[in-house]
């Protein structure tokens, strides 16, 4: 029987789970993913984290251990760096420690650290170190790892075509590609146009749909495109977020920034809703920016903020997104402006 592999369905899940379910099937193992966020997963998390902690973290933390007892080994991955001259943010390097310090009854976990600004090959080396307790062959390590980067590019390719992450993570498992809800025709405006907004934050925010009270789904029921950070053009990205005079150095936080300013250039994008995490220091940077940005612009964007935690109450974030939607709504139908900010 193969050895099972347990992947936490959170933080850089929805950033790299293709490629590691490639590797990992490459060199004999079963993946096992834990299951998509519900109540008790976070409570479970929020039980075990300290308070000051953010939330991702503590979905993280719940996510493991809902793995417990399921896999054989659980991966949790040390991101220093995926890009030379850059970083990640620190949860995410010292994301293997806080693990073993605040749960117990663990299955080995697999921590491989990737640093690429330290040396250019740390993936390569990572690899290799992942794939012994599963083979002790080389060259079946090897074709994994150019397997699994090839997986990488499929669903990299897949965002760049239009789909979300959430949705091009179901066209590699063979399910048809597109928005998961049907669109309401009365969210057409008097041209007959549909509203398009663009929802910034991190994936592992935006794409979980308990956290964020099913967003993008309500989105899309209301009649209303959805843009997300992948599906804007990597070139574009780069160039936007070059735009500061101090590059920022995290780079997820960048690839937000990036996607936020060119969201913002679009004319046919009515307005931003960026999401961000309570307690997270790099977020409340880039959600700043953000807001900065689009004050000093000749076309004014309508920006919606919104910030989760575990208190977060269902009713009031409908309640924000269904005015935001109907001011723009209403304001271009009357051919008035929209503000800047709301």
């Amino acid at each position: 029987m193969a050895l099972r592999v347990g992947v936490p369905r959170a933080l850089l899940y929805y950033h790299y789970y293709p490629m590691w379910r490639a590797f990992f099937e490459g060199v004999g193992a079963e993946v096992v993913v834990s299951r998509p966020t519900d109540k008790g997963i976070l409570d479970q998390g929020v039980g075990a984290a300290l308070d000051e902690i953010c939330l991702p973290v503590k979905m993280f933390f719940g996510h493991v251990l809902d793995l417990r007892g399921r896999a054989d080994f659980i991966f949790v991955p040390r991101i220093v760096s995926v890009e030379e001259r850059a970083y990640t943010c620190p949860k995410l390097m010292g994301l293997p420690d806080m693990v073993r310090a605040a749960l117990t009854d663990l299955p080995p976990l697999l921590t491989p650290t990737i640093n690429l600004t330290k040396h250019p090959r740390s993936a390569l080396k990572a690899a290799f170190a992942t794939g012994r307790p599963f083979t002790a062959n080389p060259f079946r390590i090897a074709r994994a790892y150019r397997r699994s980067l090839a997986e990488l590019r499929r669903f990299h390719a897949l965002t760049q075509a239009g789909l979300t992450a959430t949705e091009a993570l179901a066209a590699l498992d063979g399910h048809e590609p597109g928005q998961e809800a049907q669109a309401d025709p009365s969210g057409l405006g008097p041209s007959g146009r549909r509203l398009t907004l663009a929802v910034v934050g991190h994936r592992y925010n935006i794409h979980d749909r308990y956290v964020t009270m099913d967003l993008l789904r309500r989105l899309v029921r209301m009649g209303v495109r959805v843009r997300t950070p992948e599906m804007a053009p990597e070139a574009e990205v780069r160039r936007q977020a070059a735009r500061l005079r101090k590059p920022l150095f995290w780079t997820y936080e960048r690839e937000i920034l990036g996607a936020a300013y060119y969201y913002a250039s679009q004319a046919d994008v009515d307005g931003i809703i960026n999401v961000a995490s309570f307690e997270c220091g790099p977020d409340s940077m880039v959600d700043e920016l953000v807001v900065h940005h689009l004050r000093r612009q000749d076309r004014a964007v309508p920006l919606l903020r919104l910030t989760l935690d575990e208190h977060t109450g269902e009713a009031g974030l409908v309640t924000r997104i269904e005015a935001f939607t109907d001011m723009i709504r209403w304001r271009r139908e009357r051919g008035q402006p929209v503000g800047a900010d709301s």
